[in-house]
């Protein structure tokens, strides 16, 4: 409650993205139990209809409901940014906890190759990956992630460089445990704020590149739904029906703020020196 309070009092804006984003997701865990309507269910007949009293948001080119189709594509558009964040701060951990603990010439070795990685066109390799391999749901949230790691990997390494030389690291290793209990059980849970700060920020970045590749026709794949896929719905016929273009926008546009506004918030809460001003 302490937590809650002072959170809200010195970061209201985060305070209430937070929220958002929570009711969000809560809404995209009971989609089938508050809308009527499948996301693939067409109505021909109807076609592009605006918004009306059967249709909250209106309805697509095929008839389908714009409301369910958007409330199922959140699904696919968060999920895509969690999992593919989680993939990503899964390698980048373990890169920089044991490149910043070890040290020496590994530390050196396993940094160069960050920036080796990091100086490609992962964007471009993503897409030739997509292209070659095939377009599935589980390689988009391995292949994002994948490429998604490096700055974690640094942000790790920086932090383990200055928690290998503390007293109960120093301590444990007099006690002879081993490099792998050392790094599980006190240096990787002395990170983990800074990885919860950043993760908010790598949650909208792949959200981002997610609605990207589906707007080029590379990520989610009709019938299924995501943000980007209706963007990109909308675009091709926005001069039409602008409703198609207005809606699955103005909420993607929320949730990247929300999201960023979040993580603002935590990492100056968690920032000591932010905290020591703000009190």
């Amino acid at each position: 409650m302490f937590f809650l309070s002072n959170f809200y009092k010195n970061h209201k804006l985060a305070f209430f993205s937070s929220f958002f984003i929570f009711g969000l997701v809560f809404l995209a865990i009971i989609t089938p139990f508050i809308t009527p309507y499948s996301y693939s269910e067409q109505n021909l007949l109807l076609g592009a209809a605006p918004p009306s009293s059967d249709y909250m948001l209106g309805t697509d080119v095929l008839g389908r409901d714009l409301f369910t189709r958007m409330l199922y594509g959140s699904r696919v558009s968060l999920l895509v940014g969690f999992l593919a964040t989680l993939v990503a701060l899964t390698i980048g951990v373990l890169w920089g906890s044991i490149a910043g603990y070890l040290g020496g010439r590994t530390d050196s070795i396993m940094m160069r190759i960050v920036d080796i990685l990091d100086g490609l066109p992962f964007v471009i390799f993503l897409i030739l990956i997509l292209v070659i391999i095939g377009r599935s749901m589980t390689l988009l949230f391995l292949a994002i992630g994948a490429f998604g790691w490096l700055s974690m990997a640094r942000i790790v390494r920086v932090q383990v460089l200055g928690l290998r030389r503390q007293d109960y690291v120093l301590a444990a290793q007099s006690m002879g445990a081993s490099n792998l209990r050392i790094l599980f059980k006190h240096i990787i849970p002395n990170v983990l704020s800074s990885v919860i700060v950043y993760s908010t920020l790598l949650i909208p970045q792949f959200m981002l590149l997610e609605a990207f590749l589906s707007f080029l026709g590379l990520g989610v794949q009709p019938p299924e739904s995501s943000w980007g896929i209706l963007i990109r719905e909308g675009a091709i016929t926005m001069e039409e029906y602008w409703w198609l273009l207005i809606f699955p926008s103005i909420v993607f546009s929320l949730t990247l703020f929300a999201l960023n506004f979040l993580g603002d918030g935590l990492r100056d809460y968690l920032d000591p020196r932010k905290t020591q001003q703000l009190s």
